[in-house]
């Protein structure tokens, strides 16, 4: 049984933008906060944006202004809005709880972003 699964990715020019969405399964959702992660070749997966339960958000510093996370309790999704896209952000990305215990990860969804 699938928890979390990702869509929205794909091939865009640098400087345009795409709309991640995560649909969640309603028991990990709605007690969690719920972040995105990336991974790009040869590096570590990094958390790059969450939103509580109560509706704060945080950022990494390199998406800081461009990336807006928000969610929807009536239908257990995660959204991550990303604009002036950059070659860096291309990667794989996740959504998940970001305690230390987590669900499986999803299938995730590529980005990837051409100069």
């Amino acid at each position: 049984q699938v928890q979390l699964v990702e869509s929205g990715g794909g091939l865009v020019q640098a400087g345009g933008s795409l709309r991640l969405s995560c649909a969640a399964s309603g028991s990990i959702f709605s007690k969690n906060a719920m972040g995105w992660y990336r991974q790009a070749p040869g590096k570590q997966r990094e958390l790059v944006a969450y939103v509580t339960t109560w509706g704060s958000t945080t950022y990494a510093d390199s998406v800081k202004g461009r990336f807006t996370i928000s969610s929807d309790g009536a239908k257990n999704t995660v959204y991550l809005q990303m604009n002036s896209l950059k070659p860096e952000d291309t990667a794989d990305y996740y959504c998940n709880v970001v305690t230390f215990t987590k669900p499986a990860w999803g299938p995730g969804t590529q980005v990837t972003v051409s100069s």
